[in-house]
């Protein structure tokens, strides 16, 4: 592919990108959000003995709670034993669970239920890449290490899809096609703009950066990237955030395109 090409294909893609995060919250990051809000910010204390138990729990939340997001604990699921709070007065609604601490008189132990241990109606993801690479995941690995950047697999990332850090990607094994093609396009932006310089910058323009590149590239080579629009929201990003960050996104996506959809 040739870089004016690639220029073209990048500044559409681009203006949709633009034109999603103007409509706002779509219905699936609201309720997103709603299910995410079920779930309880735990205590420093209650967080080291949840992590003790099940290092590997991700979504903890108990047995009505469950029940309230469409789920059910399966039978003999053993349970992460934590500690409640017991207060004299009625807490006030909204009250954390560090402000119950601070006025408990005693405590006593409830077992919570992580997401494996439940099944039922599945909690909304963000994550999802339609169609199908083809070649170009191979493609984009072959990149990837031109750059100096290493490609990996490990369980041990999970929930993550995806992680980087200089000079590695690792990547969650086990999804399907168009989501891992979507995952190691994020993470290449990432390495690329963001591991070795301009760290200062937020967490929000990293983000919205990194998941802008990873939906050009998805469009270019066929893939449907539905949901960078709510990722981008998810991290207080807008139409704003993608315009100040226009020329090094455009520039990053043109960089991939044209090696990866190379005729040579």
């Amino acid at each position: 592919m040739k870089i004016e090409q690639a220029k073209q294909i990048a500044t559409k893609a681009i203006q949709e990108l633009s034109q999603a995060l103007e409509a706002g919250h779509s219905e699936k990051l609201r309720e997103y959000l709603g299910a995410m809000a079920r779930f309880h910010r735990y205590s420093w204390h209650n967080v080291m003995l949840i992590a003790s138990q099940r290092p590997a729990a991700t979504h903890v939340a108990g047995f009505s709670t469950w029940k309230q997001l469409g789920r059910f604990v399966k039978k003999g699921a053993k349970g992460i034993m934590i500690l409640a709070p017991i207060v004299h007065k009625k807490s006030k609604e909204g009250t954390s669970e560090e402000e119950q601490n601070n006025a408990a008189v005693s405590f006593r132990a409830v077992y919570v239920f992580d997401q494996i241990d439940t099944d039922g109606k599945p909690l909304c993801d963000l994550g999802s890449a339609e169609g199908d690479p083809s070649g170009y995941t191979e493609k984009l690995k072959q990149f990837a290490a031109r750059r100096g950047i290493q490609v990996e697999y490990s369980d041990a990332i999970y929930p993550a899809q995806g992680q980087c850090s200089a000079g590695k990607i690792t990547l969650l094994p086990g999804q399907s096609a168009a989501e891992e093609f979507n995952t190691l396009a994020h993470e290449t932006a990432h390495s690329i703009l963001h591991t070795q310089q301009r760290t200062e910058t937020t967490k929000c323009v990293r983000e919205t950066e990194a998941e802008a590149v990873a939906f050009v590239i998805c469009e270019a080579i066929g893939l449907k990237a539905n949901n960078s629009a709510d990722y981008i929201h998810l991290y207080a990003g807008d139409k704003g955030t993608l315009a100040s960050s226009l020329e090094r996104i455009q520039h990053t996506s043109v960089e991939i395109l044209a090696a990866i959809a190379s005729t040579e």
